[in-house]
């Protein structure tokens, strides 16, 4: 139609501003503690809502541990719940002093939901850190492994194809990022692994009866240095921290796959 000309009137469609997805937090909370199974771990840990902030959950974080860097990392990012594995209450009171209190009051401004889960996160077959690792490094006829209080957390395997202990560590590295430390107490091959997140240099003894050649952990003890040479089996240290950070990562998104809620890791590495 020519320009100017009378009786055209231009149409302005309206486009619906995208819903964004939320989830009651009472709601989320019972979802976590059922999925985890939370009451049913022994642990030290005081695991579930620790803190409680906003009723709605829009935006999740995730994070290995609770620090006021992780917590104010999760607030700068406008997350609603704080989701960790390390939290901050283990078994005792303390008072809301010194550092304690400032993470407890950043968290209570930010009205941030802080949500913990250790043992259970460690051990769940579908999200857990050995769960996890156990299928990053394709272990096959996978079973329960690494006794805590008479609960097995961890997990063993077998790889598809046996490698070198160098191959090995040097597979394991890639996938944590973390230079590892071997104990080589065992022999030059790997085939049958055990895997226990963290502190797990306890589960040598028991690797061994189960006729594993190496355990895969996190950190040494001093007091568990000899067990490799001792007991004959080979022990890759591959970092806490490093261990643990894929239990966190997979629930968020796990969250996501159910809730729809948008998440991110919060990366802190402790180089422990």
């Amino acid at each position: 139609m020519p320009e100017g000309q009378a009786g055209y009137t231009a149409r302005v469609t309206q486009v619906p501003e995208p819903q964004v997805p939320e989830v009651g937090r009472d709601d989320l909370v019972k979802w976590l503690n059922d999925y985890l199974k939370v009451g049913q771990w022994p642990d030290p840990s005081l695991n579930g809502l620790q803190i409680q902030g906003t009723d709605v959950i829009r935006r999740v974080a995730a994070s290995v541990d609770t620090s006021l860097q992780t917590l104010q990392a999760a607030a700068d990012a406008g997350a609603d719940i704080l989701l960790v594995h390390h939290g901050l209450f283990w078994g005792k009171p303390l008072p809301v002093t010194g550092p304690h209190g400032q993470r407890i009051r950043t968290a209570l401004m930010a009205d941030l939901n802080l949500y913990a889960a250790h043992i259970p996160l460690d051990a769940h077959p579908e999200v857990g850190n050995n769960a996890m690792i156990a299928g990053a490094l394709s272990l096959q006829n996978t079973q329960p492994f690494g006794d805590w209080m008479g609960h097995k957390i961890g997990m063993a395997g077998e790889l598809p194809r046996e490698l070198t202990l160098q191959d090995f560590a040097d597979r394991v590295q890639k996938l944590t990022g973390e230079i590892c430390l071997v104990h080589g107490g065992g022999g030059p091959i790997v085939h049958r692994v055990g895997i226990v997140s963290g502190e797990g240099s306890g589960s040598v003894a028991e690797a061994a009866a189960l006729g594993l050649d190496t355990l895969l952990t996190g950190e040494p003890a001093h007091k568990h240095f000899h067990d490799a040479f001792e007991h004959g089996i080979n022990v890759i240290y591959a970092g806490h921290y490093e261990t643990e950070v894929f239990g966190v990562r997979a629930l968020a998104a796990r969250i996501e796959d159910t809730f729809g809620l948008p998440w991110q890791f919060l990366n802190f590495p402790t180089g422990l």
